[in-house]
């Protein structure tokens, strides 16, 4: 497998949106890219950036705190084939992204919005999981895990209501061989209390 040499993508530090000219210098130059919505502190795109060197992977952050930690942790541990931006994932997977040009989206414990009214913010609304769909290449997957049971249920729901991406999928939970072997620290703090993890895979059929 050929792997691509991503040393010609800037590194410097997280960019605010717009993000359309360098993003389109990765997806010129990336036939395999992967996208994380919420990046939060890079914990995921550390772990498995390195061991899957055949493709990009793209984090998000809307923090522009967190995504400058993120990117400045890519850059210290010499992972090249990610990047990470400060931008909103609705805007990047629907205005952004062509159709068809993902293998992967990853969306790891997003912020619940605990308050009713608070609910419509939720990242995996409507326009996103639609949004997802489209920018997804036939057999490629959504990951959603997160540990709020109700978003969990409503947003299994809304992707019936509407995507025709198949699953739910079942996820198994692996054991962490060290301390930082989780997906997010969110993961990690909820493993490490005992409580449970909801996950889930889809797939978006060949046409």
């Amino acid at each position: 497998m050929n792997v691509e040499d991503p040393s010609s993508i800037p590194t410097n530090r997280p960019l605010r949106p717009p993000i359309g000219l360098a993003l389109s210098e990765i997806l010129n130059s990336h036939s395999m890219i992967e996208l994380e919505i919420g990046t939060g502190k890079g914990l995921f795109l550390n772990a498995i950036a390195p061991e899957m060197l055949d493709r990009f992977f793209v984090g998000v952050e809307i923090s522009h705190k967190y995504a400058s930690m993120a990117q400045e942790r890519l850059e210290r541990n010499g992972v090249t084939n990610a990047r990470v931006f400060c931008a909103d994932g609705v805007s990047v997977v629907c205005d952004e992204l062509p159709e068809s040009r993902l293998e992967a989206v990853h969306v790891y414990f997003p912020d619940p919005w605990w308050k009713a009214r608070h609910k419509k913010r939720r990242v995996l609304n409507e326009r996103m999981l639609i949004g997802i769909q489209r920018s997804l290449k036939p057999g490629g997957s959504l990951h959603f895990w997160t540990d709020v049971v109700d978003y969990y249920q409503s947003t299994l729901e809304l992707l019936r209501e509407v995507t025709q991406l198949k699953g739910p999928f079942f996820v198994e939970e692996s054991p962490a061989e060290h301390n930082l072997d989780y997906r997010t620290h969110f993961e990690r703090r909820t493993r490490l209390n005992g409580l449970p993890v909801y996950r889930s895979r889809f797939e978006k059929v060949h046409s």
